[in-house]
């Protein structure tokens, strides 16, 4: 049974989300540390985390766990000698639930220089200070849907024409890039603007990669329990508010912040990355029935 996420229909869906992060060295590699953001918080909103695993193929490394400050979860890895192939599997099992309402933060999120302040990606150049100017109103999110929209009438999506560490104004004087950086030019905006924003990273279902939106930070409706600020998920890579569709791994800054992989090691080898993810749904509550639908629905793989 095909049921859409998004559908009003339904209560609640779960999702299988797996990934694979494979690295092969090409010479001796040594004293590994390395990052996996691949992991999301225990609660997100409306979405839960039922169960997680993560796999390294080589049993002699050493993993932690560290919890970031927008509340992330990563993994620190570490390994004296490197193999020549090394592998990072990652299943996570996780729930959407219709009316459980978006994260909530303290109020002093509203006010605080962390999401308001530009980062390097995200520094708004002379055109983006001029555009925030031109798109903020009094209402904040009102504010962050304009500038929602404006990012996706000038940035074209074209995959491989940026890579990490492509700057907002880089992408947006190119006038192409892919999701991430739609994201950080709409953090460049907002921020601008006035308006606290942090880049998420994360899932979409449909999409052959990760992908990346934007949460931005705004005052929570009168009567909200457990703060007085609540994040507002939009996709400027499509133009659209985000819903059960997505699936919320972290939250930073920017990029650099919740890169799913990174790290580094001492030798002379030369890693190369292969990855692959698929995210399956794997059951869906619907109104008035009171029992789920089991998988497989929507999936991507690459």
């Amino acid at each position: 049974m095909d049921v859409d996420p998004a559908d009003s229909a339904v209560v609640s869906v779960t999702y299988r989300v797996r990934q694979r992060f494979g690295y092969t060295y090409d010479g001796p590699a040594w004293q590994l540390a390395h990052r996996l953001v691949v992991v999301p918080p225990r609660r997100h909103g409306d979405q839960t985390v039922c169960a997680y695993h993560l796999a390294v193929s080589d049993p002699t490394a050493t993993v932690t766990w560290e919890r970031t400050v927008d509340g992330s979860q990563a993994a620190l890895v570490r390994l004296d000698t490197v193999p020549r192939r090394l592998d990072f599997d990652a299943t996570v099992v996780l729930t959407r639930t219709a009316g459980a309402g978006p994260p909530t933060l303290p109020a002093s999120a509203l006010t605080g220089r962390r999401l308001l302040t530009p980062t390097p990606l995200t520094a708004p150049d002379a055109t983006m200070i001029a555009a925030a100017r031109a798109l903020a109103v009094p209402d904040p999110l009102e504010t962050a849907l304009r500038c929602c929209a404006w990012v996706h009438r000038r940035i074209g999506y074209a995959g491989g024409s940026t890579d990490v560490t492509t700057t907002a104004a880089q992408a947006l004087a190119g006038g192409r890039g892919v999701c991430q950086d739609h994201a950080h030019v709409m953090l460049a905006l907002c921020r601008a603007a006035g308006v606290p924003a942090r880049y998420v990273s994360g899932h979409m279902i449909g999409e052959s990669a990760s992908h990346a939106w934007v949460e931005v930070i705004v005052p929570a409706a009168t009567g909200t329990i457990g703060g007085g600020a609540c994040a507002v998920a939009l996709d400027p890579c499509h133009d659209r508010l985000v819903d059960r569709r997505y699936v919320t791994v972290a939250t930073g800054r920017d990029y650099t912040e919740v890169a799913p992989t990174s790290g580094s090691y001492r030798g002379p080898g030369r890693g190369t990355l292969t990855t692959r993810q698929r995210v399956d749904v794997i059951g869906v509550d619907l109104v008035g029935t009171g029992t789920g639908t089991a998988g497989p629905g929507p999936a991507a793989m690459v």
